[in-house]
C-alpha cells in the first residue's frame, strides 16, 4: 500500500519533466535562429528576431504550465513564479524593443530563488521542498536544509554569472551560454549533491528523481 502511494507521488515521465523545464528555453534559440539575419550588420533584423523569439518564449513556458498539470498533476510554486517572471520580462523586452530585459530574467529569477531560500534558511525551514513540492522519500530535514543552502549559494553564482555575461558579451554568446552552459552546470551542481542527500536517508532508488529534478529558472 505504502509503495503504491509513494509510486503515485513520484513523477509519471521523465520525459514530461524534461520538457518542461528545459523545452520554452530551446524554443527561444531556434525561435531566434530563424528569424535573425545572416550576418551582423542589421542590428533591427536583430532585435526583430529577438522579439519573435520572446513571444515564442512565452507562449512555450504557458504550454510547460499546462503539460505540467495535465501529465504531471501538479505545477511546483518554482515553475509558476518562474513563468510570472518570463512573461513579464518577456512583455518589457516586446514593449521596449530591447533583449536587454529576456537577458537579465535569469538573473532576477535566481535573485528571486535564493532570496526565499536565504529566508527559509534563517528561520529553519528548508524552502526548496516547499518550492520543488517533493518529498524525497526519507531524506531528512537536515538533508533538506543543506539542499536549500547549498542550492542558494549556487543561485547567487549562477545570478552574478548570468549578470556578468549579459554585459561583456554578444547576445548569441549569451544565448549559448544559458542553453548549454548554465544547463550542463546545473546537472553537474545536482549531481554532486547525491552523496550529501544520500548521507541523509534518501533511498537510492530516488536518485533519478533528484537528477530529473533540479530546480531550473
Amino acid at each position: 500500500m505504502n509503495t503504491e502511494t509513494t509510486s503515485a507521488e513520484k513523477p509519471k515521465s521523465s520525459w514530461v519533466n524534461l520538457v518542461v523545464d528545459f523545452g520554452p528555453l530551446l524554443v527561444f534559440f531556434l525561435a531566434y535562429r530563424h528569424f535573425s539575419p545572416a550576418g551582423e550588420g542589421n542590428p533591427l533584423a536583430t532585435v526583430a528576431a529577438v522579439i519573435k523569439g520572446t513571444i515564442a518564449f512565452m507562449i512555450a513556458t504557458v504550454f510547460a504550465l499546462g503539460l505540467s498539470k495535465w501529465r504531471l498533476g501538479h505545477i511546483s510554486p518554482m515553475l509558476w513564479l518562474t513563468t510570472v517572471l518570463i512573461v513579464g520580462f518577456g512583455a518589457l523586452t516586446v514593449i521596449f524593443h530591447d533583449a536587454f530585459w529576456i537577458q537579465i530574467k535569469p538573473t532576477a529569477v535566481y535573485l528571486m530563488f535564493a532570496g526565499v531560500l536565504f529566508f527559509g534558511l534563517m528561520r529553519g525551514k528548508p524552502m526548496l521542498k516547499y518550492l520543488l513540492q517533493s518529498a524525497f522519500e526519507g531524506l531528512s530535514d537536515e538533508g533538506w536544509l543543506k539542499l536549500s543552502r547549498n542550492w542558494a549559494w549556487f543561485f547567487l553564482f549562477l545570478a552574478a554569472l548570468n549578470t556578468l555575461l549579459v554585459f561583456t558579451v554578444s547576445f548569441d554568446a549569451w544565448l549559448q551560454a544559458k542553453l548549454w552552459g548554465f544547463t550542463i552546470l546545473s546537472f553537474v551542481f545536482t549531481f554532486s549533491q547525491l552523496p550529501m542527500v544520500l548521507k541523509h536517508g534518501m533511498g537510492e532508488a530516488w536518485k533519478e528523481e533528484v537528477i530529473e529534478n533540479p530546480p531550473h529558472d
